[in-house]
């Protein structure tokens, strides 16, 4: 659909009118015309240039004005209800300090390493890799994967803006529940450092682990509220936004180094809802985009 035909169609056509004044002045009238063209934003086609800024930010009018504005989504469309956050600990919570490559090399040696790294570009999911492995081979991989895992928790950090992040959550009387691919022992230890306690905090010692969508689900079930009403933020597409968008849940994608791009979302069913680049962000896209209601 065209510019002026999706124009036409929202009821839209006044607007173009040379002789229509929006209503207002100055400020106000500025938000008048960005809602109605903002209005026709879906109808774009994926090429259009406006369409390329929708991912890299979270204002859906990013392409309309470059600064973005307060509360502007919630002139454009009824905020949906968010009661819960979800998050991922390792790269999300913490600051990334675990060698994966070195692990993965370590469990599957170096040639076999690179056999399945080049058939899955997204990433190696090592923890179902071994988990056909026969019983001792299997045990000799978990030990590998722990004794990195420990290795890092002496360098365990909170990552910047969490803090802030957790603490807004908190006055809004939103739930924050965890979920690792990591140890019990690496969750108690963060949540020792980090001063508070998620719950549910769910670690590699749940069972399923993402990108499965069962330690989510499992997670609202316990909270009592629907996937829909909840949004997974993580670091990772393949496991962080697979096991989200499976569960039906809103997911956000931190990409603090951006080395997502728009080509990994390839794989419809992996694109996020939102990206960010700061857990600072998040704080102002919930506030932004939802109604927090507990």
């Amino acid at each position: 659909m065209g510019l002026s035909s999706a124009i036409a169609w929202m009821n839209l056509s006044p607007i173009l009118n040379p002789k229509f004044r929006a209503p207002g002045r100055g400020r106000n009238r500025i938000l008048f015309l960005a809602t109605a063209f903002a209005t026709i934003h879906p109808t774009l086609s994926p090429h259009h240039p406006c369409h390329r800024h929708y991912h890299s930010h979270y204002s859906p009018v990013r392409c309309l004005f470059p600064t973005p504005m307060a509360n502007f989504s919630s002139a454009v469309s009824p905020r949906r209800r968010l009661r819960g956050v979800v998050f991922d600990m390792d790269g999300t919570l913490t600051v990334p300090v675990i060698d994966f490559a070195a692990m993965y090399k370590s469990v599957l040696g170096h040639d076999e390493h690179d056999r399945i790294r080049a058939q899955n570009p997204s990433g190696i999911d090592i923890l179902h890799i071994i988990q056909n492995w026969a019983p001792d081979k299997q045990r000799r991989a978990y030990e590998v994967i722990a004794d990195f895992e420990r290795q890092g928790l002496d360098r365990l950090r909170i990552m910047p803006g969490a803090a802030e992040l957790c603490a807004f959550l908190d006055s809004k009387k939103i739930r924050t529940g965890l979920i690792t691919r990591n140890i019990k022992e690496a969750v108690d230890l963060f949540h020792q450092r980090f001063g508070r306690t998620f719950y549910p905090a769910l670690s590699r010692e749940f069972g399923s682990y993402k990108p499965n969508p069962a330690p989510l689900l499992h997670i609202c079930s316990s909270w009592d509220v629907l996937p829909n009403e909840v949004i997974m933020v993580g670091d990772s597409l393949r496991d962080d936004v697979g096991c989200g968008k499976q569960a039906g849940a809103f997911t956000c994608l931190l990409d603090e180094t951006g080395r997502y791009n728009p080509a990994d979302y390839a794989n419809l069913d992996l694109e996020p809802d939102f990206k960010v680049s700061s857990l600072d962000e998040v704080r102002h896209l919930l506030d932004a985009e939802f109604d927090l209601a507990p």
